[in-house]
């Protein structure tokens, strides 16, 4: 019975495979994504989540675990997946092999929700920034799930990532100076080769609001929300007005100096808190997340990369009262429980 269902499901997946179409990669980018956190009390049930999203014309989000209630109901709404592997599922896809990996994509998540709607796969989050256990077992995790999704028509189709904390960088200032931290090289230079061969981005988690926080003497506010009063920050050639840009070129560099300059970023979460620090109000959140989101449509790339658009996820759909930390991390909803938004902000 088990052997016919796994026939059954597989050739779901490879019929699914052959009648979908794949989008652009520019075009795909200029789509602002939302992630959408479960680590609440007060959460709407998925399918209003989704009707939500779709109401607001946000056609992609990332869950950050195969939740199978999230999964059907986004699917159902036509919403494009970036679905994350827990850090704890990592020993075991180390270990499990090609075909261990296809039978947990199986069953945690195309039991769920259809091939098409699985645009990638982020395996762990910031594995390297405070869970240092998961690390040897991070690169052969993503290559396992490469492989199971080889074996099921959808490596073209289907990226394998992983989302890193933009701690990962020992220097980004300027950012013509950034590099990758040191003790961190072991397991990222695999990783970018892996990236590299695969044609799947580097993934960061991108916070101006934190950088923000934790050198307010030398990281202005304006510079952080895109202000008009932030003093440009001139880098060589290249002149900086704002921080999400200098993050982001400062990662290239780092990935050139590796020598894998050709390894797209993706920004698998950044947003601003509108409460639980002074800096933290709704009209911040809505100056900095409105500025990303035109951003993204407009396709404008970054001083380094001018043109590139960079996939973006705002975080997040709603507050989360179970997230540890200071009050501030509790507070990135765009929406209130009741589907309002928290500040004006328009995703058209």
């Amino acid at each position: 019975m088990a052997t016919r269902i796994a026939l059954c499901l597989l050739g779901h997946v490879l019929l699914a495979v052959a009648s979908m179409a794949v989008a652009a990669a520019a075009g795909d980018a200029g789509k602002i994504g939302i992630c959408h956190g479960r680590v609440g009390s007060n959460l709407p049930p998925p399918s209003a989540a989704a009707a939500l999203l779709k109401r607001n014309g946000i056609t992609k989000a990332r869950l950050f675990l195969p939740d199978p209630a999230v999964l059907p109901a986004f699917a159902a709404a036509g919403i494009d997946l970036m679905v994350g592997v827990p850090n704890e599922n990592l020993t075991f896809l180390a270990a499990a092999g090609p075909e261990g990996a296809a039978q947990w994509l199986r069953s945690a998540v195309l039991a769920h929700a259809p091939a098409e709607r699985v645009r990638c796969l982020a395996v762990g989050n910031e594995v390297l920034y405070n869970n240092q256990f998961y690390a040897p077992h991070l690169v052969p995790a993503m290559r396992n799930l490469h492989a199971a999704l080889a074996t099921l028509g959808l490596d073209g189709r289907v990226k394998v990532s992983s989302a890193h904390a933009s701690s990962v960088l020992a220097a980004s200032y300027p950012p013509s100076a950034g590099a990758f931290d040191a003790a961190s090289l072991p397991v990222l230079r695999p990783m970018l080769r892996f990236l590299a061969d695969t044609g799947a981005p580097f993934m960061v988690n991108a916070y101006p609001f934190i950088s923000h926080v934790n050198d307010p003497a030398n990281v202005q506010l304006a510079y952080a929300l895109f202000g008009a009063g932030a003093a440009p920050v001139q880098d060589g050639a290249l002149v900086y007005t704002n921080l999400f840009d200098a993050t982001v070129d400062a990662l290239v560099a780092a990935l050139e100096k590796e020598g894998f300059g050709g390894v797209p970023v993706a920004v698998t979460e950044t947003g601003w808190p509108t409460a639980g620090h002074p800096a933290a109000t709704p009209q911040n959140a809505a100056a900095y997340n409105a500025k990303i989101v035109e951003r993204a449509a407009r396709g404008v790339g970054t001083p380094k990369r001018p043109g590139v658009p960079v996939e973006v996820f705002l975080f997040d759909l709603y507050d989360e009262d179970g997230k540890p930390g200071p009050e501030f991390e509790r507070h990135f909803g765009i929406f209130r429980a009741d589907g309002s938004k928290a500040y004006d902000i328009n995703f058209a």
